[in-house]
């Protein structure tokens, strides 16, 4: 497979902003102008609407599920380059003129098809996060930056340096929200 095609292909299906399109169509509302403006999952949540938001939440875990499956099993040589670009593609959706979410559900998607035992675990950490401090991206903070770590421990696996890279984005997407954790001003998550 050419692997420019591989890239601009996993790229475009990360890119596609379904926090927007969903909040458009069924809500009649720009999601970019709601809450953090965000058009992830947890923004969604915050019209109200909790199955546009949990619907955002499994879209944007399948849009990297999909492609990345595929890539596995016929060119596993390249999977790691398909979940960045997906990854990418949510962060940066031309689109959206690059302005996309912060990449926690698609990094779920990923970290499951490339070992469902670190998707667990990203699941696990964040959840205990959550039902302990009730901040989502306080959560998905954790949960990234446990994923090198559990790697590493555990599964002894040389693929570390791609889970630190992904914290690194993960940690970039959240900048706005680690300045509003250090200044008590970030907004508690309601899920449920």
């Amino acid at each position: 497979m050419n692997i420019y095609l591989l890239i601009v292909g996993s790229y475009l299906i990360g890119s596609v902003p379904f926090g927007y399109i969903l909040t458009k169509f069924f809500l009649s509302k720009d999601i970019r102008k709601i809450g953090s403006g965000n058009i992830g999952a947890t923004n969604v949540l915050r019209t109200g609407n909790k199955i546009i938001g949990y619907a955002t939440l499994l879209l944007d875990v399948l849009k990297a599920v999909f492609p990345i499956i595929f890539i596995k099993i016929n060119y596993p040589e390249y999977v790691f380059i398909s979940a960045l670009s997906v990854f990418i593609g949510h962060v940066f959706p031309v689109w959206l003129k690059f302005r996309g979410g912060k990449g926690v559900a698609t990094y779920v998607g990923i970290l499951c098809c490339i070992n469902i035992y670190l998707g667990v675990s990203f699941g696990l950490v964040w959840l205990i996060t959550f039902l302990i401090f009730k901040y989502s991206s306080l959560s998905s903070l954790i949960g990234s930056f446990s994923i090198p770590i559990i790697n590493f421990f555990i599964f002894n696996d040389e693929i570390v340096f791609f889970f630190i890279i992904m914290f690194v984005l993960i940690f970039y997407t959240h900048r706005e929200n680690i300045k509003r954790l250090l200044n008590h001003t970030e907004s508690k998550t309601k899920i449920y």
